[in-house]
Protein backbone atom coordinates (compact mmCIF):
# COMPACT_ATOMS: atom_id res chain seq x y z
CA UNK A 1 0.00 0.00 0.00
CA UNK A 2 1.33 3.18 -0.69
CA UNK A 3 1.37 6.25 1.60
CA UNK A 4 0.70 10.20 0.48
CA UNK A 5 3.68 11.62 0.60
CA UNK A 6 4.33 14.50 2.68
CA UNK A 7 3.72 18.12 1.18
CA UNK A 8 6.57 21.08 1.50
CA UNK A 9 3.97 23.09 3.96
CA UNK A 10 3.39 19.72 6.03
CA UNK A 11 2.95 20.01 9.79
CA UNK A 12 3.51 17.64 12.48
CA UNK A 13 0.34 15.49 12.67
CA UNK A 14 -1.63 14.47 16.03
CA UNK A 15 -0.49 11.25 15.47
CA UNK A 16 3.03 11.93 15.82
CA UNK A 17 2.55 13.91 18.75
CA UNK A 18 0.89 10.54 20.41
CA UNK A 19 3.88 8.92 19.17
CA UNK A 20 6.35 10.83 21.02
CA UNK A 21 4.41 10.63 24.64
CA UNK A 22 6.23 7.36 24.80
CA UNK A 23 9.34 8.88 24.96
CA UNK A 24 8.32 10.98 27.63
CA UNK A 25 7.56 8.20 29.59
CA UNK A 26 11.20 6.68 27.93
CA UNK A 27 13.02 9.93 29.32
CA UNK A 28 11.11 9.49 32.22
CA UNK A 29 12.42 6.04 32.82
CA UNK A 30 16.13 7.22 32.10
CA UNK A 31 16.56 9.96 34.35
CA UNK A 32 15.12 7.72 37.40
CA UNK A 33 17.37 4.99 36.35
CA UNK A 34 20.39 7.43 37.22
CA UNK A 35 18.97 8.68 40.01
CA UNK A 36 18.36 5.06 41.76
CA UNK A 37 22.54 4.44 40.34
CA UNK A 38 23.79 7.68 41.38
CA UNK A 39 27.27 6.90 40.98
CA UNK A 40 29.71 7.61 37.44
CA UNK A 41 28.46 4.13 36.49
CA UNK A 42 24.88 4.74 36.61
CA UNK A 43 25.12 8.57 34.91
CA UNK A 44 27.50 6.69 32.47
CA UNK A 45 24.78 3.46 31.58
CA UNK A 46 21.62 6.17 31.84
CA UNK A 47 23.58 8.32 29.34
CA UNK A 48 23.92 4.98 27.06
CA UNK A 49 19.79 4.33 27.52
CA UNK A 50 19.15 8.06 26.42
CA UNK A 51 21.48 7.14 23.13
CA UNK A 52 19.06 4.34 22.13
CA UNK A 53 16.28 5.96 22.58
CA UNK A 54 17.56 9.05 20.84
CA UNK A 55 18.40 6.91 17.42
CA UNK A 56 15.55 5.10 17.85
CA UNK A 57 13.13 8.69 17.69
CA UNK A 58 15.60 10.26 14.60
CA UNK A 59 14.50 6.77 12.39
CA UNK A 60 10.84 7.95 13.24
CA UNK A 61 11.60 11.36 12.64
CA UNK A 62 12.83 11.10 9.18
CA UNK A 63 9.23 8.46 8.53
CA UNK A 64 7.04 11.49 9.06
CA UNK A 65 9.25 14.20 7.03
CA UNK A 66 8.18 11.28 3.39
CA UNK A 67 4.89 10.22 4.08
CA UNK A 68 2.14 11.04 6.07
CA UNK A 69 2.34 9.58 9.65
CA UNK A 70 -2.01 9.37 9.54
CA UNK A 71 -2.14 7.81 6.16
CA UNK A 72 -2.18 4.58 4.77
CA UNK A 73 0.22 1.42 6.66
CA UNK A 74 2.09 4.11 8.03
CA UNK A 75 -0.38 4.51 10.78
CA UNK A 76 -0.65 1.01 11.80
CA UNK A 77 3.60 0.59 11.62
CA UNK A 78 3.56 3.51 14.20
CA UNK A 79 0.70 2.17 16.60
CA UNK A 80 3.18 -1.13 16.30
CA UNK A 81 6.44 0.95 17.07
CA UNK A 82 4.77 2.59 20.03
CA UNK A 83 3.59 -0.51 21.53
CA UNK A 84 7.58 -1.71 20.95
CA UNK A 85 8.98 1.46 22.50
CA UNK A 86 6.35 1.45 25.37
CA UNK A 87 7.61 -2.15 26.13
CA UNK A 88 11.26 -1.27 25.83
CA UNK A 89 10.52 1.92 28.36
CA UNK A 90 9.35 -0.28 30.93
CA UNK A 91 12.20 -2.40 30.67
CA UNK A 92 14.75 0.35 31.46
CA UNK A 93 15.25 -0.44 35.17
CA UNK A 94 16.51 -4.07 34.16
CA UNK A 95 18.24 -2.48 30.90
CA UNK A 96 22.04 -3.52 32.53
CA UNK A 97 20.61 -6.11 35.78
CA UNK A 98 18.10 -8.72 35.35
CA UNK A 99 15.58 -8.72 38.17
CA UNK A 100 14.63 -12.02 39.53
CA UNK A 101 11.34 -13.38 37.92
CA UNK A 102 10.11 -12.59 34.85
CA UNK A 103 12.03 -12.23 31.35
CA UNK A 104 15.38 -11.35 31.17
CA UNK A 105 15.18 -7.59 31.07
CA UNK A 106 18.61 -6.73 28.93
CA UNK A 107 17.42 -9.24 26.30
CA UNK A 108 14.11 -7.67 26.38
CA UNK A 109 15.06 -4.39 25.44
CA UNK A 110 17.65 -5.80 23.11
CA UNK A 111 14.74 -7.87 21.19
CA UNK A 112 12.68 -4.36 21.28
CA UNK A 113 15.17 -2.34 19.86
CA UNK A 114 15.39 -4.83 17.11
CA UNK A 115 12.00 -4.99 16.65
CA UNK A 116 11.48 -0.96 16.57
CA UNK A 117 13.90 -0.60 14.31
CA UNK A 118 12.73 -3.26 12.02
CA UNK A 119 9.54 -2.03 11.87
CA UNK A 120 11.15 1.32 10.33
CA UNK A 121 13.27 -0.51 8.20
CA UNK A 122 10.09 -2.43 6.29
CA UNK A 123 8.00 1.41 6.57
CA UNK A 124 10.99 2.96 4.54
CA UNK A 125 10.65 0.12 2.48
CA UNK A 126 7.14 -0.06 1.45
CA UNK A 127 7.11 3.70 1.12
CA UNK A 128 10.47 3.79 -1.52
CA UNK A 129 8.64 1.73 -3.39
CA UNK A 130 9.17 3.74 -6.48
CA UNK A 131 12.57 5.60 -5.10
CA UNK A 132 15.75 3.29 -5.97
CA UNK A 133 17.56 5.97 -4.50
CA UNK A 134 15.78 5.73 -0.80
CA UNK A 135 15.87 1.80 -1.34
CA UNK A 136 19.78 1.88 -1.69
CA UNK A 137 19.90 4.35 0.92
CA UNK A 138 17.82 1.90 3.23
CA UNK A 139 20.11 -1.26 2.35
CA UNK A 140 23.20 0.86 3.42
CA UNK A 141 21.35 1.82 6.88
CA UNK A 142 20.64 -1.70 7.67
CA UNK A 143 24.23 -3.47 8.56
CA UNK A 144 24.58 -0.94 11.76
CA UNK A 145 21.44 -1.76 12.80
CA UNK A 146 22.20 -5.51 12.82
CA UNK A 147 25.56 -4.95 14.21
CA UNK A 148 23.85 -2.94 16.74
CA UNK A 149 21.15 -5.20 18.08
CA UNK A 150 23.71 -8.26 18.18
CA UNK A 151 25.89 -6.33 20.49
CA UNK A 152 23.14 -5.40 22.66
CA UNK A 153 22.69 -9.14 22.79
CA UNK A 154 25.60 -10.52 23.75
CA UNK A 155 25.75 -7.59 26.51
CA UNK A 156 22.78 -8.95 27.85
CA UNK A 157 24.91 -12.17 28.41
CA UNK A 158 27.55 -10.39 30.25
CA UNK A 159 27.97 -8.28 33.47
CA UNK A 160 30.24 -5.15 34.16
CA UNK A 161 33.06 -2.95 32.36
CA UNK A 162 32.61 -5.35 30.02
CA UNK A 163 28.57 -4.85 29.38
CA UNK A 164 29.07 -0.96 29.53
CA UNK A 165 31.16 -1.43 26.93
CA UNK A 166 29.33 -3.63 24.49
CA UNK A 167 26.76 -0.98 24.62
CA UNK A 168 28.74 1.88 24.10
CA UNK A 169 30.48 -0.25 21.05
CA UNK A 170 26.71 -0.93 19.56
CA UNK A 171 26.14 2.98 19.77
CA UNK A 172 29.07 3.32 17.94
CA UNK A 173 28.37 0.90 15.34
CA UNK A 174 24.93 2.49 14.85
CA UNK A 175 25.45 6.32 14.86
CA UNK A 176 29.14 5.86 13.10
CA UNK A 177 27.86 3.32 10.74
CA UNK A 178 24.77 5.72 9.79
CA UNK A 179 26.76 8.46 9.24
CA UNK A 180 29.51 6.32 7.05
CA UNK A 181 26.16 5.30 4.72
CA UNK A 182 25.69 9.31 3.67
CA UNK A 183 22.65 10.68 3.13
CA UNK A 184 22.71 11.35 -0.63
CA UNK A 185 19.48 8.65 -0.84
CA UNK A 186 17.38 10.24 1.93
CA UNK A 187 14.11 12.23 0.80
CA UNK A 188 12.60 15.44 2.78
CA UNK A 189 9.73 17.02 1.85
CA UNK A 190 8.86 19.52 4.19
CA UNK A 191 11.82 21.48 5.57
CA UNK A 192 9.20 23.39 7.91
CA UNK A 193 7.68 19.72 9.17
CA UNK A 194 11.84 18.41 9.65
CA UNK A 195 12.36 21.51 11.93
CA UNK A 196 9.24 21.61 14.14
CA UNK A 197 9.43 17.86 15.20
CA UNK A 198 12.94 18.89 16.13
CA UNK A 199 11.53 21.42 18.14
CA UNK A 200 8.53 19.60 20.00
CA UNK A 201 10.90 16.59 21.30
CA UNK A 202 12.92 19.37 22.80
CA UNK A 203 10.25 20.25 24.43
CA UNK A 204 9.10 17.30 25.49
CA UNK A 205 12.71 16.89 27.10
CA UNK A 206 12.34 20.26 28.78
CA UNK A 207 8.66 19.06 30.06
CA UNK A 208 10.66 16.12 31.45
CA UNK A 209 13.04 18.22 33.98
CA UNK A 210 9.69 20.05 34.98
CA UNK A 211 8.15 16.54 35.86
CA UNK A 212 11.57 15.30 37.64
CA UNK A 213 11.02 18.51 40.02
CA UNK A 214 7.36 18.04 40.73
CA UNK A 215 8.39 14.16 41.22
CA UNK A 216 10.98 14.82 43.61
CA UNK A 217 8.70 16.85 45.85
CA UNK A 218 5.34 14.79 45.65
CA UNK A 219 5.73 13.33 48.73
CA UNK A 220 7.45 15.87 50.74
CA UNK A 221 5.87 18.72 52.56
CA UNK A 222 5.84 22.00 50.85
CA UNK A 223 8.42 24.16 52.21
CA UNK A 224 10.58 27.75 51.38
CA UNK A 225 13.39 25.87 50.16
CA UNK A 226 11.41 23.35 47.84
CA UNK A 227 9.72 26.78 46.96
CA UNK A 228 12.46 28.45 45.72
CA UNK A 229 14.06 25.17 44.44
CA UNK A 230 11.31 24.61 42.12
CA UNK A 231 10.82 28.36 40.81
CA UNK A 232 14.62 28.29 39.88
CA UNK A 233 14.59 25.01 38.26
CA UNK A 234 11.80 26.37 35.90
CA UNK A 235 13.14 29.66 35.04
CA UNK A 236 16.45 27.59 33.99
CA UNK A 237 14.74 25.14 32.25
CA UNK A 238 12.61 28.34 30.05
CA UNK A 239 16.11 30.00 29.76
CA UNK A 240 17.32 27.14 27.79
CA UNK A 241 13.61 27.43 25.94
CA UNK A 242 13.97 30.68 25.43
CA UNK A 243 18.14 30.24 24.02
CA UNK A 244 16.49 27.98 21.14
CA UNK A 245 13.06 28.76 20.63
CA UNK A 246 12.87 32.98 20.58
CA UNK A 247 15.19 32.98 17.96
CA UNK A 248 17.86 29.99 16.84
CA UNK A 249 15.07 28.09 15.91
CA UNK A 250 13.31 30.09 13.42
CA UNK A 251 16.40 31.37 11.25
CA UNK A 252 17.82 27.77 11.65
CA UNK A 253 14.30 26.69 10.09
CA UNK A 254 14.78 29.72 7.33
CA UNK A 255 17.95 28.54 6.53
CA UNK A 256 17.33 25.11 6.15
CA UNK A 257 14.30 25.69 4.15
CA UNK A 258 16.65 27.46 1.58
CA UNK A 259 18.75 24.71 1.27
CA UNK A 260 19.24 23.17 -1.87
CA UNK A 261 17.14 19.83 -2.04
CA UNK A 262 20.54 18.04 -2.82
CA UNK A 263 22.09 19.45 0.64
CA UNK A 264 18.82 18.99 2.57
CA UNK A 265 19.25 15.47 4.01
CA UNK A 266 23.08 15.94 5.19
CA UNK A 267 22.49 19.06 6.45
CA UNK A 268 19.26 17.46 8.55
CA UNK A 269 21.08 14.17 9.09
CA UNK A 270 23.95 16.36 10.58
CA UNK A 271 22.13 19.49 12.46
CA UNK A 272 18.88 18.10 13.63
CA UNK A 273 19.52 13.91 13.87
CA UNK A 274 23.33 14.20 15.34
CA UNK A 275 23.61 17.76 16.59
CA UNK A 276 20.06 17.86 18.62
CA UNK A 277 21.52 15.03 20.86
CA UNK A 278 23.47 16.94 23.24
CA UNK A 279 20.73 19.30 23.45
CA UNK A 280 18.65 16.87 24.49
CA UNK A 281 21.14 14.68 26.62
CA UNK A 282 22.14 17.71 28.02
CA UNK A 283 18.55 18.52 29.11
CA UNK A 284 18.11 14.65 30.69
CA UNK A 285 21.30 15.47 32.91
CA UNK A 286 19.67 18.52 34.16
CA UNK A 287 16.83 17.01 35.09
CA UNK A 288 19.11 14.57 37.07
CA UNK A 289 20.73 17.17 38.97
CA UNK A 290 17.41 19.33 39.63
CA UNK A 291 16.31 16.00 41.04
CA UNK A 292 19.30 15.56 43.11
CA UNK A 293 19.16 19.23 44.13
CA UNK A 294 15.58 18.81 45.44
CA UNK A 295 16.72 15.94 47.12
CA UNK A 296 18.68 17.79 49.44
CA UNK A 297 16.44 20.88 50.20
CA UNK A 298 13.48 19.14 50.71
CA UNK A 299 14.56 16.55 53.41
CA UNK A 300 15.72 18.32 56.20
CA UNK A 301 15.91 14.55 58.38
CA UNK A 302 19.09 13.61 55.98
CA UNK A 303 20.40 16.52 54.12
CA UNK A 304 20.97 20.34 55.67
CA UNK A 305 20.17 23.18 53.92
CA UNK A 306 23.80 24.47 54.01
CA UNK A 307 24.96 20.92 52.66
CA UNK A 308 26.22 21.31 49.25
CA UNK A 309 26.20 19.46 46.00
CA UNK A 310 28.78 17.08 45.03
CA UNK A 311 29.97 14.38 42.57
CA UNK A 312 27.70 13.37 40.22
CA UNK A 313 24.39 15.48 41.05
CA UNK A 314 26.93 18.44 40.93
CA UNK A 315 28.20 17.10 37.30
CA UNK A 316 24.76 16.07 36.17
CA UNK A 317 23.39 19.79 36.75
CA UNK A 318 26.88 21.42 35.35
CA UNK A 319 27.33 19.33 33.03
CA UNK A 320 23.81 19.19 31.55
CA UNK A 321 24.07 22.85 31.00
CA UNK A 322 27.34 22.83 29.40
CA UNK A 323 26.27 20.26 27.02
CA UNK A 324 23.44 21.98 26.19
CA UNK A 325 25.33 25.12 24.89
CA UNK A 326 27.90 23.37 23.25
CA UNK A 327 25.66 21.16 21.13
CA UNK A 328 23.55 24.82 20.60
CA UNK A 329 26.65 26.19 19.51
CA UNK A 330 27.37 23.76 17.21
CA UNK A 331 23.68 23.70 15.64
CA UNK A 332 23.83 27.49 15.30
CA UNK A 333 27.07 26.91 13.49
CA UNK A 334 26.08 24.01 11.14
CA UNK A 335 23.23 25.82 10.03
CA UNK A 336 23.38 29.66 9.92
CA UNK A 337 27.47 29.39 9.49
CA UNK A 338 27.71 31.42 12.85
CA UNK A 339 30.53 30.92 15.76
CA UNK A 340 28.13 31.73 18.78
CA UNK A 341 31.20 32.76 20.81
CA UNK A 342 28.86 34.63 23.26
CA UNK A 343 28.59 30.95 24.82
CA UNK A 344 32.19 30.36 25.66
CA UNK A 345 31.79 32.58 28.50
CA UNK A 346 28.69 31.33 30.54
CA UNK A 347 30.59 27.62 29.60
CA UNK A 348 33.46 28.83 31.78
CA UNK A 349 31.32 30.03 34.18
CA UNK A 350 29.38 26.91 34.35
CA UNK A 351 32.54 24.39 34.75
CA UNK A 352 34.18 26.80 37.21
CA UNK A 353 30.95 25.56 39.24
CA UNK A 354 32.71 22.05 39.13
CA UNK A 355 34.91 23.65 41.77
CA UNK A 356 33.04 26.23 43.95
CA UNK A 357 29.62 23.56 43.77
CA UNK A 358 31.42 21.46 45.99
CA UNK A 359 32.05 24.40 49.07
CA UNK A 360 28.26 26.50 48.86
CA UNK A 361 24.99 24.85 50.22
CA UNK A 362 23.19 23.02 46.75
CA UNK A 363 20.53 26.06 46.58
CA UNK A 364 23.11 28.45 46.40
CA UNK A 365 24.88 25.92 43.47
CA UNK A 366 21.58 26.15 41.85
CA UNK A 367 20.54 29.86 42.15
CA UNK A 368 24.25 30.50 40.70
CA UNK A 369 23.95 28.28 37.34
CA UNK A 370 19.81 29.78 37.04
CA UNK A 371 21.39 33.61 37.04
CA UNK A 372 24.49 33.05 34.55
CA UNK A 373 21.55 31.44 32.12
CA UNK A 374 19.09 34.28 32.68
CA UNK A 375 22.00 36.40 32.10
CA UNK A 376 23.44 35.28 28.82
CA UNK A 377 19.53 35.12 27.61
CA UNK A 378 18.63 39.07 28.64
CA UNK A 379 22.34 39.64 27.30
CA UNK A 380 21.21 38.55 23.48
CA UNK A 381 17.70 39.43 23.75
CA UNK A 382 18.96 43.32 24.67
CA UNK A 383 22.25 43.72 22.68
CA UNK A 384 20.67 42.03 19.43
CA UNK A 385 17.11 43.60 19.70
CA UNK A 386 16.86 44.77 16.13
CA UNK A 387 18.03 41.46 14.46
CA UNK A 388 15.41 39.71 17.02
CA UNK A 389 12.48 41.41 16.18
CA UNK A 390 13.65 41.18 12.26
CA UNK A 391 13.65 37.87 12.96
CA UNK A 392 10.75 37.12 14.87
CA UNK A 393 8.43 39.06 12.71
CA UNK A 394 9.49 38.87 9.24
CA UNK A 395 7.57 36.52 6.70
Amino acid sequence: MRTEMQRESGAVTPLELFFDLVFVFALTGVTAFMAEDLTWRGMLRGMLIFGLLWWSWVCYSWVGDVARADEGVTRPALFAAMAVMFVLALSIPESFDDLPGGLHGPVVVAVCYFLFRGVHLVLFWIISADDPGLRGQLLRFAPSMLVATTLLLVAAGTEGPTQTALWAAALVADYLGNYLGGARGWRLRSAGHFAERHGLILIVALGESVVAVGVGVAKLPISLPIVATAVLGLILSATLWWSYFDVTALAAERAFAATPDTDRPRLARDAYSYLHLPMVAGVVLLALGLKKVLAYVGDPVHHDLAEPLKGVGLTALVGGLTLYLLGHAGFTWRVLHVVNVRHAVPVVALLSMLGIGPHIPALATLAVLTAAMAGLVAFETTRFAEDRHRIRHEH
